[in-house]
């Protein structure tokens, strides 16, 4: 390969992923017509682009087509793996399993055996180690999750962990071990870890910074990582990789000046040696995405630095990221790919052209100077993956990586070189646990100060084009000083001074969250705040409303419809994380927490906008806990939402004369259950809009197709948080009726009546 192949190879292994993933009508057809105008010309270069664009794009088809199909969903499958990992959560196991074989129990099913990797949830599960084979008969779904602006994108991350299913374990049959886990060096290396007297947060730190263990961190060190912006000092990344190899390049060189001291600036075989080094170092660590980045990109960068008939830094940043794409496509989708290949990047530009460092000052300067003009692009960058900033990253990074680098990773591995010799090993743990707690400390204190900020979503992408435009006025070369420093101060202020905009008085946001099977509605105005239902609670104990919004948020009125777990399963999370001016919830209910009661009759104003609560009345003794919800009316200039629990069709006529219609906005009753959503409702109340919040794949059918149907017949716009993830309107502007859908489905761009009728019942 010619080095001019670099930037060609990367972009055609990027070509190939990205029509692998799109799949368009014809794919193959065109693809070979062209490499058979390329072989007629002879254009050998051509043909190799085409046969990578080739590998790329059948890696991703492949990928695509061992999605679980919808037809097994609900169905008994036997499948065997081995297993990948295991997160204990109490009396619930998290597994992943590589899958080695599947079938379904229903000889007449379609077959599942392209499956390749699976997550489970097993309940009271046995005692199961990594490594294991195992049969498991389980029930599965295609790969998806909750999809809410500015949250964590959960079916996004099944997508680029290659997970192609998840689901549970089934108790009967029981499941069988079929084969006990092979004991590789990696494992000895954590049962030799676990076995020496060092604090849990020592070993912790140990496993994660030597042998890429992350998943022995507990959430409270990701937190604190997170917010000081310092987590990718803790996963094995390029810094740890290529520090390995620098100790044994400058070992094996200086052995090589003793042995060859004429020759030995010629000698090949430290840099061998160093590659060789970096490729064990990432395999030890299990050979993960983030592993096998760092390896790919310290090998090229050995390359580069040896000097022998290396290419330039610029395409071999072409070649190590057409290398990586290739022998991992789905790492497109991984934030961390394009965080180091942007901070690799913006390194190659600033220290291009420069001389080399010389001196402790010469390093203390270089390392001030790459630390300060990465910190606002690699921000930037984090906006736009993970929607959070950590002001105190700049200042801390200066700290902590020089800590990290020189101390804490050389401390940790002089600990596993000198494991033979118990005095010398122990000592080199005991300075790292000094040493760690010394950088807890540190970050602790940093984040007290200057603690995480968590935009709104509408802030996110102005905030990270303007740190990026700061980072490229100091980064780019030649331009003149006081361009740079006055363009940065107009920049600094104006992103101190960007607010998230708010609704207008009588504007109101009306947001149907998607938490599954469940409900939470949030209604903002200018100066107001309310939450209708707070979502479900699972078996797990997990509540999706934990992921919605940072701690310390401020509600002024919760209203709890009724206590059922997928209406009130969230309210503990409220209590303990948020602050709630007051709690409402019907007679006769137990929500976990003081409330007073939503009663008829009930009506309040705020910022124009008119709330009166239709239901229930102060007698509920003979009612069901369904029929007990509190139904809410919200009116706003001429249009009107209605809220209506989980009442059925015999209560929905009691208050229904009460009710002016047209209705602007309806949430349609009990997820859509045929219970609910009466014929009467339905015709009286004539809906422009209607919402079914039901989970994904839920098991209940809900919408119903009858409910569907009787919408449709009254001409309504009809959406479901199953298939439209969270759904926000804006009611009471100026302009028409404004809606968003966070996951935009391709049949409404040009479907039936403008986007209206494209929910179907699953029933």
């Amino acid at each position: 390969m010619r080095f001019g192949m670099a930037m060609p190879l990367a972009l055609a292994t990027l070509v190939g992923v990205g029509l692998g993933y799109l799949a368009p009508s014809g794919l193959f057809e065109v693809w070979a017509l062209c490499l058979l105008c390329l072989l007629g010309r002879g254009h050998w270069r051509g043909i190799g682009l085409g046969v990578i664009i080739a590998f790329s794009a059948s890696q991703l088809l492949l990928a695509r087509g061992a999605v679980l199909p919808d037809g097994l969903l609900r169905e008994d499958l036997l499948v065997e793996g081995r297993i990948e990992s295991v997160e204990d959560e109490g009396r619930l196991s998290r597994l992943l399993i590589r899958v080695e074989a599947c079938r379904p129990l229903d000889p007449a099913r379609l077959s599942c055996d392209a499956l390749r990797r699976v997550r489970l949830s097993f309940f009271q599960a046995p005692e199961i180690l990594p490594g294991e084979r195992w049969e498991m008969t389980v029930r599965l779904r295609p790969p998806a999750g909750f999809v809410n602006p500015g949250t964590f994108d959960y079916g996004a991350w099944l997508w680029r962990e290659g997970i192609q299913a998840t689901g549970y374990v089934r108790s009967e049959p029981a499941a069988q071990r079929l084969a006990p886990a092979s004991i590789s060096l990696r494992e000895r290396a954590l049962g030799y870890l676990d076995a020496q007297d060092m604090s849990p947060q020592t070993r912790r730190w140990l496993a994660a910074l030597t042998l890429g263990v992350g998943e022995r961190l507990e959430r409270d060190d990701w937190d604190l990582l997170n917010a000081s912006g310092t987590t990718h000092l803790v996963v094995i990344s390029g810094l740890h990789v290529g520090l390995v190899a620098t100790f044994v390049l400058l070992t094996a060189r200086g052995l090589a000046r003793v042995v060859t001291p004429r020759r030995w600036r010629m000698s090949v075989w430290p840099w061998w040696l160093a590659g060789a080094a970096a490729v064990g170092y990432a395999w030890l660590a299990g050979l993960q995405p983030p592993a096998m980045r760092a390896m790919i990109m310290t090998l090229v960068g050995l390359w580069v630095a040896s000097g022998r008939h290396a290419p330039g830094p610029w395409q071999a940043w072409w070649l190590a990221l057409g290398l990586v794409v290739l022998v991992d496509p789905l790492s497109v989708w991984r934030p961390g790919l394009w965080l180091s290949f942007i901070a690799v990047a913006l390194l190659i530009l600033i220290w291009q052209g420069h001389p080399r460092l010389k001196g402790l000052r010469g390093w203390s300067w270089g390392l001030v100077r790459t630390q300060l003009l990465l910190a606002p692009l690699m921000a930037a960058a984090v906006l736009l993956a993970f929607a959070r900033l950590a002001p105190a990253a700049p200042l801390v990074n200066l700290v902590a990586v020089p800590l990290v680098s020189m101390l804490l990773v050389p401390l940790g591995l002089l600990g596993w070189l000198f494991a033979p010799l118990p005095l010398l090993g122990t000592l080199c743990w005991r300075l790292f646990e000094l040493s760690a707690q010394l950088l807890v400390s540190l970050l602790a204190f940093a984040v007290e100060v200057l603690p995480l900020w968590w935009p709104a979503a509408e802030l996110v992408v102005p905030l990270a084009l303007m740190l990026g435009f700061v980072a490229m006025l100091w980064a780019l070369p030649g331009l003149n000083a006081a361009l740079r420093m006055g363009a940065t101060m107009l920049l600094v202020p104006a992103m101190l001074g960007v607010k998230s905009p708010a609704p207008e008085p009588g504007t109101l946001r009306v947001r149907v969250q998607d938490v599954g099977q469940g409900q939470l509605i949030e209604l903002r105005s200018a100066n107001y705040r309310l939450l209708y239902d707070a979502g479900p609670r699972f078996a797990s104990g997990f509540a999706p409303l934990s992921s919605l919004w940072p701690a310390g948020q401020h509600f002024d009125e919760v209203m709890v419809s009724h206590d059922d777990l997928d209406h009130a399963g969230g309210v503990g999370v409220l209590a303990e994380r948020h602050t709630v001016g007051r709690f409402m919830a019907p007679p006769g209910e137990s929500i976990g927490v003081a409330f007073e009661h939503c009663l008829r009759g009930q009506t309040w104003e705020r910022d124009g906008i008119t709330y009166r609560v239709l239901w229930p009345p102060e007698e509920t003794e003979h009612l069901s806990s369904n029929d007990r919800s509190c139904v809410l009316e919200v009116t706003t200039g001429h249009q009107r939402l209605l809220v209506t629990g989980d009442v059925g069709r015999e209560v929905e006529r009691r208050f229904l004369l009460d009710i002016e219609s047209p209705v602007t906005l309806l949430v349609a009753g009990h997820h859509g259950s045929r219970t609910s959503s009466g014929a009467q409702l339905v015709q009286m109340l004539e809906p422009a809009h209607v919402i079914y919040s039901a989970g994904r794949h839920n098991a209940f059918g809900h919408p119903h197709d009858e409910v569907v149907r009787r919408f449709r017949r009254a001409g309504s716009c009809q959406w479901s948080t199953a298939l439209d993830g969270a759904v926000t309107f804006w009611l009471g502007g100026r302009e028409e009726l404004k809606l968003d859908a966070a996951r935009p489905m391709p049949w409404r761009r040009g479907g039936v009546e403008a986007r209206c009728h494209a929910v179907e019942s699953r029933h």
